[in-house]
């Protein structure tokens, strides 16, 4: 099941295909390097950018963990969470925020960009995220009334894996 508490869900391609525009289009008009979509579990959705240099695993671990430390000082001080963190560095700077309590936006930029541009960029592709996630919510709402609840791999038996290693 798809929502804000679940740990895990299906990416359909549509949706998939939705995130990577939305992305794309605030790596553009942020001016930013790098731009990542990841689970809160840490595992990345989508990235565009600057990404062939970057240990893109670690990065989506060590964010989801971030979000995590952080919710955890939010909660001692009687706050909700904090949905948007920043990190200045020496030449790369981090952007990091919680889209629709389900997902976490990474924006990496540098001297090209700002901290007031990347703001303005990212809450504009917060709320089209939202949406799309909103979207992919439904769909598995509805294919878990339709009785299509089943994992994508269903259809895929032992033999079929076997032979593929023949």
């Amino acid at each position: 099941m798809f929502g804000p508490q679940s740990s895990s869900f299906v990416m359909y391609d549509e949706e998939f295909k939705r995130i990577n525009v939305v992305i794309e289009k605030l790596l553009r008009e942020a001016n930013a390097k790098v731009i990542f979509l990841v689970d809160k579990n840490g595992q990345l959705i989508a990235a565009t950018g600057e990404t062939e240099h970057l240990d893109t695993t670690s990065l989506a671990s060590l964010t989801a963990g971030n979000i995590a430390a952080t919710g955890g000082l939010a909660k001692l001080l009687g706050e909700k969470e904090f949905s948007i963190l920043f990190h200045e560095g020496e030449k790369d700077n981090l952007h990091i925020s919680i889209v629709a309590s389900r997902v976490i936006l990474v924006v990496i930029f540098d001297q090209r960009s700002s901290l007031g541009l990347v703001r303005l960029r990212v809450k504009k592709a917060s709320d089209e995220l939202a949406t799309i996630f909103e979207d992919l919510a439904k769909k598995t709402a509805e294919e878990a009334k339709g009785g299509h609840a089943q994992s994508p791999f269903a259809e895929i038996t032992d033999d079929d894996i076997d032979n593929l290693f023949k």
